[in-house]
């Protein structure tokens, strides 16, 4: 479990073919964190299990089926990636409950940067039902809230402060772009409840 909340900003140092996915290796640059091999640290949003004991760098295993349903197989060396490790269970929850579980990838179809900076996002549509007006979603690893969205058009926007522009890699979004999206999970739950038990 996350929350949403990036520690630091890493950059991929390798990605590797093996037989079952793909290497990847992070440099996590001055992150004071120390993960031990099994530790779950969240990558641009994607719950990953650290594979051997960090030595300057932190190795992480990506299956077909991330590979297939996250961004994480167009990353090359040299791209930025958002880090965060698990959260403990006494943690302060400045964001929202993030799993790490991306649920599709969504395209980056706006960015307005006069004025309040925008991000438009158009997720897949069997995603759109999980988005409400001023409802969290995690884009990328970042925790935010909706700011506005047009259920007809699938699409939704999220507005960035300074401080989520200068600690994250949001900063560098275009339209274009691919993002790691997890819905909110309590949307996802009474969703879920309503089309297979409200009528029952």
């Amino acid at each position: 479990m996350f929350t949403g909340l990036v520690q630091a900003v890493g950059t991929v140092a390798g990605a590797d073919p093996t037989e079952t996915g793909v290497r990847i290796r992070i440099d996590p640059g001055d992150w004071a964190h120390k993960p031990d091999v099994g530790a779950s640290i969240a990558v641009s949003g994607c719950c990953l299990t650290l594979a051997e004991p960090a030595s300057g760098t932190l190795a992480f295993d990506a299956i077909p089926e991330t590979l297939a349903k996250t961004t994480l197989g167009d990353l090359t060396p040299g791209d930025a990636v958002n880090l965060e490790h698990a959260m403990r269970a006494d943690a302060l929850v400045g964001g929202h409950f993030v799993q790490g579980h991306v649920d599709g990838v969504g395209e980056v179809v706006a960015v307005e940067t006069r004025g309040e900076w925008r991000v438009r996002v158009r997720p897949p549509a069997d995603l759109m039902r999980f988005v409400a007006p001023k409802g969290s979603v995690t884009i990328a690893g970042v925790s935010l809230t909706v700011a506005a969205l047009d259920v007809p058009a699938g699409w939704f926007e999220v507005a960035l402060i300074p401080t989520t522009l200068e600690l994250t890699t949001l900063d560098a979004l275009t339209a274009g772009d691919r993002v790691n999206l997890e819905m909110d999970m309590i949307a996802k739950t009474v969703v879920h409840h309503l089309d297979h038990y409200a009528n029952r």
